[in-house]
């Protein structure tokens, strides 16, 4: 009798990235010099228990790179060697490689030999120093080695670049425009637009990117020049560098023969020397290990589909079944023979299963709630590596990682925290020499912390460094025409505008942000969340971001509102307040439309019958029906409706999935009462609202 064991490989898979996560955190909380011995062991643990599955399961490519890494820290852990700097670094690259390996290992693919045997190669040389004291840098080149770049004494005399953005690569806050024109600034450029992957104008998603090109840099720059402009979306696209070389350059005399390159087709006008030399490759490997580190931030939980869940959680739904069949036979009962002397036990029973039915329904989604800590796992990495870039000393503190939030928004922050803690450890917090200056301790500290307030899940990202700079922004906003000059703006007024699209405040561009691009997609994904973001800050004290979002996506609490014969959800979280108006706060501006005075601001006016073309509807007059202000993306509207219909939680059913997006709709209902009402996308109506502006005043109030 066979045994299939690839029944089990998904359980190995899971264990394994839980393992590689343990043995990352633990290697960047070790201090060189001074280890703790039972950290070094949960380490060399779960490099053990790797490299046993994978042998087991017959991955033994996989199983013998470990072993390697398994007698390094063996002889961590019995004092044969020290810990230094080096080898942790060395364990770290190689954790990325392992998971890698074991991406490949699971989706059938093939890892990057390359990066393996190079890896391999320098957990050998960390092996054969045995005094382990040698610092990073400092270990002896190897004899015969060449630069990648320059092969012998010869120099190129130009670049080719084949640059292949990722169809998601803008929804990430990148536009491959700015980073070609980057390119531009570099040296003198041509360019070659490839469309052949643009699809039919109905079927063209405006967020996504279709086209590819072909640019030539024709002066010999440094070439870590190109790699910092691709630094920031290197995950995110395919791209390749190649040098163009003299004509009297003959490769072979320098470098042996290569495979021809596939991913940079001969398209451009300069021809493909015979044999390049060396290229920088980032595509297939390095788009696996980042979506795979995305996916597995926290184990078996992110995009996978399984899930894991405390048996706890399994034993309550266990009892609510239980519970509900019990109420269930007794309606049944009741209803054998029915008279009307049972109907105070059926008015009983029917409250009964109402609550059964709610407690199941709170089960069933406390099942899909997973610790944030599955997507804060990624950050103390981040701060290791990009400190140790910038040149500075980061402290990064987290609280709350075991605040529980939804599965799907776990997945679907990830990437804008990502970009938030980045732009904090670029822009705010200040190198060591300015913070002295400024009679700060050298080491600065970003304190990420997650907890849950009225319903919410809060996430703060703050950091002690230089603030916000209040008068720069307003400058800068000036410059292009955001404001004007004489506007007052409040701080939070003012701090919001770093959300308009390519806004930037940046003297230089860095490899890790300040292009001017992300922020206003962060708001964008956190706004399409049912979140919020909100930004506070000192000058010279620091900054914090505060992202507020629901706990969940498959339920939303909502407010029913009735236009005419239609239903529809407003999102409570959108809505700001309910109010009816009279004459005295309308106020009708020359090619602005409608508005109205709430307070001390004027705020555009959306009728909602005509954006949505409902001709049967009762109030024709402002003052006959009720004004709806909501707020989405930092701008506020009053939304013109007949009547108020009550709050309730509703479930969200995809519109998309079931019929094709709908602008200005974000998805669907059922109601008690069996009908279907559609949920509001509050961005959306006002996009919907500009696409009509000419055609009412409504939308015409939404382009000022």
């Amino acid at each position: 009798m066979s045994f299939d064991m690839a029944q089990f490989h998904q359980v190995f898979f899971e264990e394994s990235f839980e393992g590689l996560d343990i043995m990352e955190s633990g290697l960047l909380d070790m201090d060189p010099g001074a280890a703790d011995a039972e950290a070094i062991n949960a380490i060399f643990r779960a490099a053990h228990s790797i490299k046993g599955g994978s042998g087991t399961f017959g991955f033994m490519n996989v199983s013998e790179f470990t072993h390697v890494m398994e007698t390094l820290l063996d002889e961590m852990r019995d004092g044969r060697r020290q810990v230094t700097g080096d080898a942790v670094n060395v364990l770290l690259q190689s954790v990325d490689v392992l998971r890698d390996m074991l991406t490949a290992a699971r989706d059938g693919g093939e890892p990057d030999e390359e990066r393996v045997t190079a890896q391999r190669a320098d957990l050998d040389r960390v092996l054969a120093d045995r005094d382990a004291g040698v610092p990073v840098g400092d270990a002896p080149e190897v004899e015969g080695s060449t630069s990648a770049e320059s092969p012998g004494d010869v120099q190129p005399i130009g670049w080719r670049i084949v640059f292949r953005p990722h169809q998601h690569l803008m929804r990430t806050g990148n536009d491959p425009l700015r980073i070609i024109r980057e390119l531009g600034s570099l040296a003198e450029m041509s360019a070659e637009c490839d469309i052949a992957e643009l699809p039919d104008l109905e079927s063209l998603e405006p967020e996504d990117s279709y086209l590819s090109w072909n640019l030539r840099l024709h002066e010999p720059i440094d070439k870590a020049q190109i790699d910092d402009v691709f630094e920031w979306v290197e995950d995110d696209c395919d791209f390749a560098v190649i040098p163009v070389m003299p004509d009297s350059y003959d490769p072979a005399a320098t470098a042996q023969p290569a495979e021809p390159d596939t991913a940079t087709a001969d398209t451009d006008k300069v021809p493909l020397q015979a044999a390049p030399p060396p290229v920088e490759r980032r595509d297939t490997a390095d788009r696996r290990k980042a979506d795979e580190r995305r996916k597995h931030a926290g184990g078996a939980t992110g995009a996978s589909s399984s899930i894991r869940v405390d048996i706890h959680k399994i034993d309550t739904l266990i009892n609510m079944v239980g519970e509900l069949v019990i109420t269930q036979s007794m309606l049944g009962m009741l209803g054998d023979d029915f008279q009307m002397s049972r109907v105070e036990r059926l008015k009983e029973g029917l409250a009964q299963l109402e609550r059964h039915t709610r407690e199941l329904q709170e089960s069933v989604m406390r099942i899909r709630m997973v610790p944030i800590s599955f997507s804060f796992s990624r950050f103390p990495r981040l701060v290791h590596d990009l400190s140790q870039k910038l040149g500075k000393k980061i402290e990064l503190k987290m609280s709350g990682e075991n605040t529980e939030v939804d599965k799907t928004v776990i997945e679907k922050i990830g990437d804008p925290l990502v970009h938030l803690v980045r732009n904090s450890l670029d822009h705010g917090i200040e190198t060591p020499e300015e913070r002295a200056a400024a009679g700060k301790p050298e080491t600065g500290t970003v304190h990420l912390a997650a907890s849950h307030r009225g319903g919410n899940i809060v996430i703060e990202i703050r950091d002690d460094g230089r603030g916000l700079p209040r008068d720069k922004i307003f400058a800068k906003a000036v410059e292009r025409g955001l404001v004007k000059a004489d506007d007052h703006l409040s701080d939070k007024e003012v701090y919001d505008l770093i959300f308009q699209p390519g806004f930037s405040t940046a003297e230089q561009v860095s490899d890790v942000s300040g292009r001017g691009v992300g922020m206003d997609v962060v708001r964008r994904n956190i706004n399409e969340l049912g979140g919020a973001i909100e930004i506070e800050s000192t000058p010279g004290e620091g900054s914090a971001i505060v992202v507020r979002l629901p706990l969940t996506l498959a339920i939303l609490d909502g407010q029913t509102i009735r236009i005419g014969d239609e239903t529809y959800i407003v999102p409570l979280v959108s809505i700001i307040e309910s109010i009816q108006i009279d004459d005295s706060m309308l106020n009708k501006v020359a090619g602005r439309g409608e508005t109205f005075r709430l307070r001390e601001e004027y705020l555009p006016i959306v009728r909602m019958h005509e954006v949505f073309g409902i001709d049967e509807h009762d109030a024709d007059e402002l003052t006959d029906g009720i004004l709806v202000v909501v707020e989405g993306e930092g701008r506020k509207c009053g939304l013109f409706v007949d009547d108020l219909l009550g709050q309730q939680q509703v479930v969200i059913k995809s519109l998309e999935a079931n019929y094709r997006k709908v602008e200005g709709i974000s998805g669907a209902t059922i109601l008690g009462d069996g009908s279907v009402a559609l949920i509001i996308d509050i961005p959306g109506l006002m996009r919907l609202a500009k696409q009509h502006a000419g055609r009412s005043d409504a939308a015409m109030a939404l382009t000022a």
